[in-house]
């Protein structure tokens, strides 16, 4: 046997122990130990971990984009870089030292990726926030009583949004409409929404517990304060429990000193001043006894307004020398909703277009109940023989002294039915002896239009009642509503619904249009005077406050 011949098996045993693919060219050489990964096979992906880089993977029992952990971007110090315009973004400085309303109105005006960032403060300071729906919830729980309170919607969106960003919930949008809050809130672009919804059941007039939301809302939204969320929630449950300011008697008192000084504005005198204050008394009760029984409120009107057409027509029947229609007017003047009526305008001007029509609808309601019970009241009068002129009380006596302290007594009685605390009803009074003042000068002095000499009072009342409560941090409803009260259409409403009564239903009809172009100018005459006292408010550039732009004929 040749030596290759020997050779050759030794050769194939070392073959089948060290490599048996010794022809390959991707063999790995002798001697060489490579470590190899049994976990992932494809080790040239892209998305793979490099060696050595350690990954912090989140806890077993947090969720990652769970509703209850705090937001990604509670604190404002280490937020994450938002996504940047085309155009930029525009730097806004926010003055610290206006009211929060202004300063969230403006915001809320501004699309979500130009709003600033929330100022680092105590509770951006913290670690950890509380979670997310707790703050939704204490939110709608805050826009509930604003909302149910009767103020307008684009001030209810501002409080909501105070509260959430007061908590570093920047990307949030609250939804308002007559009677459903929502609110929706948004972690970061990746992350999935967050939304809740209260639905507004039961309204009352209540502005002692109005104001005192207002000061929760300011000190929530004041970044030196630190306000915890249980702190929030015990003063919002002391709100609701507390009683109201006023006790029933007093409220019945009122109705009736409001009844009997609008008839003195319209020409009364002791008589029908007593006469007045009885049948709005009286109405007054009626109404309570029908809401205890739990009817609707367009029966309470119904039944409210017929006592004080009722006297009339019977000082009538009596043959007694008084202005029956002066003691009617009075009765009406108690019944007016100004209120809603001023809130639903205000809320159609400022593009809350379906919480104005559902305001208005509600007022429109209320105005054909109080209609219904005086007409029946009419006709009756008019059946029995009683003679009521259209014509009587339109030529008012002018008795500038008696009017003017008739119509601060009308606000201060309108103030107390509203439960307003007693350190604004001062304030309301004076408002609405001025107003009361510039209107008389324009209508009786100037010979002005009624309807323009509204406007202009309305809108010194609203003014100055924005001035007001921007310089105590409060709501303008204080100081404007009540103030409004002597400037209600009640003499032209009832000359209307006489008319009518007296089958001239085209003169009657004439009234009463009259009376629906006072009320608005009333409405729009209070929300311009806001408009105005905000200009000269410093709330910063022009480019900060931005109305929505609306389509102009395309």
């Amino acid at each position: 046997m040749s030596e290759a011949e020997d050779r050759k098996p030794q050769s194939d045993e070392a073959r089948s122990v060290f490599d048996p693919e010794i022809t390959s060219e991707f063999a790995i050489p002798a001697g060489l130990a490579v470590a190899r990964g049994g976990g992932e096979p494809e080790t040239t992906s892209e998305f793979a971990v490099p060696a050595g880089l350690d990954v912090a993977q989140p806890a077993a029992g947090d969720s990652e984009g769970s509703a209850f952990s705090p937001p990604s971007t509670y604190s404002a110090r280490q937020a994450p870089a938002a996504f940047t315009p085309a155009g930029g973004v525009p730097v806004v400085s926010l003055i610290k030292d206006l009211p929060w309303q202004d300063r969230m109105r403006t915001m809320l005006r501004m699309p979500v990726a130009e709003r600033p960032a929330p100022e680092a403060g105590p509770k951006a300071a913290e670690e950890e926030g509380p979670a997310v729906p707790r703050v939704l919830d204490l939110t709608l729980r805050i826009g509930e009583l604003l909302l149910a309170g009767g103020e307008g919607a684009e001030d209810v969106e501002a409080a909501m949004f105070a509260v959430c960003r007061s908590y570093g919930l920047d990307r949030c949008e609250p939804n308002v409409t007559f009677t459903l809050l929502s609110i929706s809130y948004q972690p970061s672009l990746v992350e999935d929404p967050v939304t809740a919804s209260r639905t507004v059941r039961r309204r009352g007039t209540d502005y002692t517990r109005l104001a005192a939301v207002f000061r929760l809302v300011d000190d929530l939204s004041d970044t030196e304060s630190h306000l915890s969320l249980e702190e929030a929630y015990r003063r919002l449950a002391e709100m609701r429990r507390n009683r109201h300011p006023y006790p029933t008697w007093v409220l019945t008192s009122a109705s009736g000193l409001l009844a009997g000084a609008a008839s003195v504005l319209v020409g009364g005198d002791l008589v029908v001043f007593v006469a007045a204050m009885l049948g709005a008394m009286f109405g007054d009760r009626l109404a309570w006894l029908c809401a205890g029984r739990g009817l609707p409120e367009f029966y309470q009107f119904l039944v409210a307004a017929m006592p004080p057409a009722a006297i009339g027509i019977a000082l009538t029947l009596s043959h007694v020398d008084v202005k029956a229609s002066a003691v009617i007017t009075g009765g009406l003047f108690a019944l007016l909703p100004g209120r809603a009526l001023v809130a639903g305008v205000q809320d159609g001007l400022t593009g809350f277009y379906i919480t104005a029509a559902a305001r208005l609808l509600e007022v429109m309601y209320f105005f054909v109940g109080i209609v219904a019970g005086v007409l029946v009241m009419l006709y009756v009068g008019v059946q029995l023989g009683a003679h009521l002129d259209p014509d009587a009380a339109l030529g008012v006596t002018k008795r500038p002294l008696w009017q003017i302290g008739a119509s601060m007594l009308l606000s201060l009685t309108f103030a107390v039915l509203l439960q307003q605390e007693r350190s604004t009803v001062v304030a309301v009074t004076l408002n609405g002896g001025v107003a009361w003042s510039v209107y008389g000068a324009m209508r009786y002095t100037g010979e002005i239009s009624p309807v323009a000499s509204t406007a202009v009072a309305a809108g010194v009342v609203g003014l100055f009642g924005q001035l007001l409560a921007r310089y105590r941090f409060a709501s303008a409803l204080p100081y404007t509503t009540a103030a409004i009260g002597p400037l209600l259409p009640g003499s032209a409403t009832y000359f209307g619904l006489l008319a009518i009564a007296q089958s001239k239903v085209d003169a009657g009809l004439v009234s009463i249009t009259k009376a629906a172009a006072l009320a608005m100018a009333i409405a729009i005459g209070v929300n311009l005077g806001s408009e105005v006292s905000r200009m000269f408010l410093r709330i910063g550039s022009l480019e900060k406050r931005r109305a929505a732009k609306r389509t102009r004929g395309f």
